[in-house]
């Protein structure tokens, strides 16, 4: 069989990531931030399930305001986007779609504009349920055309979440984020034209601190080298 099957969701829609790279300690982010929102709860392309991942960087933490949410793994990965985008130097709001195209993060416009375009790319098929309390089951199916290496990223967000800003540029602000990426771990590394098909049980650990009623489980299908999302999944723990 040609080409892939379109991704397991449950409307049909072709699952699209939209990773924002912020900071609470940035004046220029709370409009991106509310962008991710909105995109999360309006889902402005019908075609495509909007997944969103808001990676919290750790190098605005030195200018007054020490980002709770932050972890110096989301600057190194803004870096690796960077890197393979061909972008210059990292900044926030970055938005990145699908691993394939990068722009301000407070571009609604933009963004609506790349959606669209991911959502018509080719991807895989990815399942993704829970099998008992602490064990997620993953299955993929058919990669696209020419894929070659790939890795498996396993990501917990979690929802409605808010701090009260007392210093530095966004002092005195209260900031709402959705789909805060509170771990991020890979999971596998194939060779996927050996393995049409890939199936795996993943360990789902939870810190105590974290909202059961806002986490997902996030799956995302990467091209080694480019970063190129081609299949995702999520799932609300």
């Amino acid at each position: 069989m040609v080409g892939c099957l379109p991704a397991a969701t449950p409307n049909n829609r072709t699952p699209v990531i939209v990773e924002l790279f912020t900071a609470e300690g940035c004046s220029s982010c709370p409009p991106a931030d509310e962008l991710l929102i909105r995109l999360q709860q309006e889902r402005p392309v019908p075609e495509a399930d909007v997944i969103v991942l808001g990676e919290h960087v750790d190098y605005w933490n030195q200018l007054g305001w020490p980002d709770r949410f932050s972890a110096h793994l989301y600057t190194d990965r803004q870096q690796e986007f960077a890197a393979a985008l061909g972008v210059e130097n990292v900044y926030t709001p970055q938005m990145v779609v699908n691993g394939q195209a990068e722009f301000n993060g407070a571009d609604g416009p933009r963004a609506v504009r790349e959606i669209r375009r991911a959502a018509s790319s080719p991807h895989s098929s990815v399942s993704l349920v829970r099998k008992d309390p602490s064990v997620l089951g993953l299955t993929i199916q058919q990669f696209p055309p020419g894929t070659r290496s790939v890795e498996i990223l396993l990501a917990i967000t979690e929802d409605s979440l808010a701090s009260d800003v007392r210093r530095g540029e966004n002092v005195g602000r209260r900031l709402t984020h959705t789909g805060v990426v509170r771990s991020l771990v890979s999971v596998a590394r194939l060779d996927a034209r050996k393995s049409p098909e890939f199936t795996s049980e993943l360990p789902l650990l939870l810190r105590e601190d974290w909202n059961r009623e806002n986490l997902r489980a996030v799956v995302l299908i990467e091209v080694r080298g480019s970063h190129r999302i081609i299949g995702a999944a999520q799932l609300k723990l």
